[in-house]
C-alpha cells in the first residue's frame, strides 16, 4: 500500500515567500516534500506557478482561499487559476467575526460552504474548511462546537481540513473527531502541539501521533500537509520543517 504524500503550507515559509517565492519552492522540493499547499502566490501566474511545479516535480495539495473567492460570483475564476496547475481542492482556511462562536454562525457558514461546494463542482473543484481553535471550543447549553456542525451540516463533499495542532489549542482531542469523520479528510494538516516552545516539532511534541495516525487509517487522504508556525531557536523557518519532515519519515510516513 502506497504511503500518502507529505507536502508542505507554504505559510510556514512565509517570510522567505515573500522574498523570493520561486526559490523557496525549490528549497521545499530539495527538503523531500512531495507536494506544496499555497496560501498566496507573491505575483505569480498559474502559467508561471505550473512550470515551477513541473520543473520541481512538486504536486499541487491545495490552496487556502477566503470565502469571497470561492462565492457563486467568483468561484468559476477561482477554479480555472487552480485548474492550470493541477488543483482542484480549494480550502477555506478562516472566517470573520460573524460567524464564530455561536450555533447560528455556525450553520450560516454551513450554508456558505454548502452553497460554494455545489457551484464549485460545476467547474471541477471541492471547497474545503480549515479550522483553527476556536472552532472546537464548546458554546451554549448543549456543548455545541463549530467544526462538528459544520461536518454535521455540509455535503459529503465538503472536506473537513482537520488541523490536528490547531484542534489541541481549542482544548479538544483531534482522535475521536476523525474517527468520526475520517471520509471527509481528503486532506490533513499535521501540525505541533506543545506547552513548550523547544519541542514545537512532529514528533517531538505533545500530540498522540501514534494515535492520531491509528484512527486515520482507512481514510480517504491524499495529503499530509505539514504546517509550521512557531520556530524554535536557533533553527530557521526551513530548518523547522525540514525537523518536521525528517521525523515524519522516522515514523515511516
Amino acid at each position: 500500500m502506497s504511503k500518502t504524500p507529505l507536502a508542505l503550507q507554504l505559510y510556514s515559509l512565509r517570510a522567505d515567500s515573500a522574498q523570493d517565492f520561486p526559490a523557496t519552492i525549490r528549497a521545499v522540493a530539495q527538503m523531500g516534500y512531495e507536494a506544496v499547499e499555497f496560501a498566496g502566490y507573491h505575483n505569480m501566474s498559474a502559467e508561471e506557478l505550473k512550470a515551477l511545479l513541473d520543473e520541481t516535480g512538486l504536486k499541487c495539495a491545495g490552496t487556502h482561499t477566503s470565502l469571497e473567492s470561492v462565492s457563486d460570483q467568483n468561484v468559476q475564476e477561482t477554479a480555472a487559476f487552480n485548474a492550470t496547475f493541477g488543483n482542484s481542492f480549494l480550502i477555506v482556511p478562516g472566517v470573520g467575526a460573524e460567524y464564530r462562536g455561536t450555533r447560528d454562525g455556525a450553520l450560516r457558514l454551513a450554508e456558505k460552504l454548502t452553497q460554494a461546494s455545489q457551484t464549485a463542482a460545476e467547474f471541477g473543484a471541492r471547497i474545503g474548511y480549515h479550522n483553527h481553535g476556536w472552532e472546537f471550543e464548546p458554546f451554549g447549553q448543549n456543548g455545541d462546537f463549530t467544526m462538528e456542525l459544520l461536518a454535521a451540516n455540509t455535503p459529503p463533499e465538503v472536506i473537513l481540513q482537520l488541523d490536528t495542532g490547531n484542534a489541541q489549542e481549542g482544548a479538544a482531542d483531534p482522535i475521536p473527531f476523525i474517527e468520526q469523520w475520517k471520509s471527509r479528510l481528503t486532506t490533513v494538516h499535521l501540525k505541533p502541539f506543545s506547552k513548550d516552545f523547544e519541542r514545537y516539532y512532529i514528533g517531538e511534541d505533545d500530540s498522540d501521533w501514534n494515535g492520531i495516525f491509528a484512527a486515520l487509517e482507512g481514510a480517504p487522504t491524499q495529503y499530509f500537509i505539514v504546517e509550521q508556525e512557531r520556530y524554535p531557536e536557533p533553527n530557521s523557518p526551513h530548518e523547522c520543517v525540514a525537523r518536521c519532515l525528517k521525523n515524519l519519515r522516522g515514523m515511516d510516513k
